[in-house]
């Protein structure tokens, strides 16, 4: 029997002991990474196409128990009150606002520019207002109408009023540098440099679907950056089918899964959709999708109370 001195024992009991406390630990990291990424189905629901749309997305959103955040039109909800609140009156959505009646709150190159201070102020409130009414429960987040690539920084007049209005969040950064498409996978700030600490600023990612599928008419645009950071996220041309929309989708899944991002949420539009894919065959995948990559499942609302650490 070959001998084993007490000193080389010692050793080879430390040394094993480390090596199963590091497997244990990477093991224990990668599990942690795998649920550390968010994910956020969210809808700006803002024309009156958008509630027939939005019986079969919800019917989806049921069968995957998969929860959303509805960024709703305040004039879109006023024509169709009780619909909407029988539709999405449920514990797996967050009724946020998405303005009143989709006006910029600050210049946008392709949406035109800002209205008034006092016409945005009727924005934000009459938004916020008619969620609330209808729904009878806080509104906290509002998305604007299209959305900025610079988010609402410097915007102090704009930042004032959210905070006179109680938001907690805005949803406002949806597109890349230089107004550009896709938009980045950018993480959650809050506002703290322009004095407004308590207002967050939660992005969406990716394409606006409406505008892979050109169904915003604009034809043919200059809306990439080159060198893309994204080069596998430019298909050659319009999707065509559920599908081609998916394979863009799964790279901006993957990609926050792999450089562990706080959370994902690509930029949909209920009355698009349902127009492009009246089935919602492309949600069924991507959500089959999410499951398989072990995303963790969320609302904007619940992502707030996450990175603001009033929860953990």
């Amino acid at each position: 029997m070959h001998h084993v001195s007490r000193r080389d024992f010692l050793r080879a009991a430390v040394l094993s002991g480390v090596g199963a406390t590091v497997a244990s630990c990477t093991a224990e990291v990668q599990d942690a990474k795998q649920q550390k990424t968010r994910y956020i189905a969210a809808y700006d629901t803002e024309s009156p196409d958008c509630l027939k749309a939005c019986r079969k997305i919800v019917e989806v959103h049921k069968r995957f128990e998969m929860p959303a955040t509805f960024f709703i039109l305040g004039k879109t909800l006023d024509a169709n009150p009780t619909e909407y609140r029988k539709l999405l009156d449920h514990p797996l959505f967050e009724i946020a606002t998405h303005t009143y009646t989709h006006q910029m709150l600050r210049d946008n190159d392709f949406c035109g520019p800002a209205v008034s201070l006092e016409e945005r102020r009727k924005e934000i409130f009459r938004g916020k207002e008619a969620v609330e009414h209808v729904f009878e429960r806080p509104c906290i987040g509002v998305r604007p109408g299209c959305g900025f690539d610079n988010a609402l920084r410097g915007e102090l007049e704009v930042l004032e009023l959210l905070r006179e209005a109680c938001i907690q969040y805005v949803s406002s950064l949806l597109w890349g540098p230089d107004c550009s498409l896709p938009a980045l996978l950018r993480e959650p700030f809050n506002y703290r440099e322009e004095g407004f600490p308590d207002i967050w600023e939660l992005p969406g990612h990716g394409w606006h679907e409406n505008l892979l599928k050109d169904h915003n008419r604009w034809g043919p645009k200059r809306l990439t950056l080159w060198p893309s950071p994204f080069p596998e996220a430019i298909p050659i041309g319009f999707c065509r089918t559920p599908n081609d929309e998916f394979e863009v989708n799964k790279v901006f899944l993957n990609r926050a899964l792999e450089t562990n991002k706080s959370f994902v949420s690509l930029i949909w539009h209920p009355w698009s959709l349902g127009k492009f894919d009246p089935d919602m065959k492309m949600l069924e995948l991507t959500f089959t999708h999410v499951r398989r990559l072990g995303l963790k499942p969320c609302t904007y609302a619940q992502l707030h109370k996450h990175v603001s650490g009033k929860v953990n």
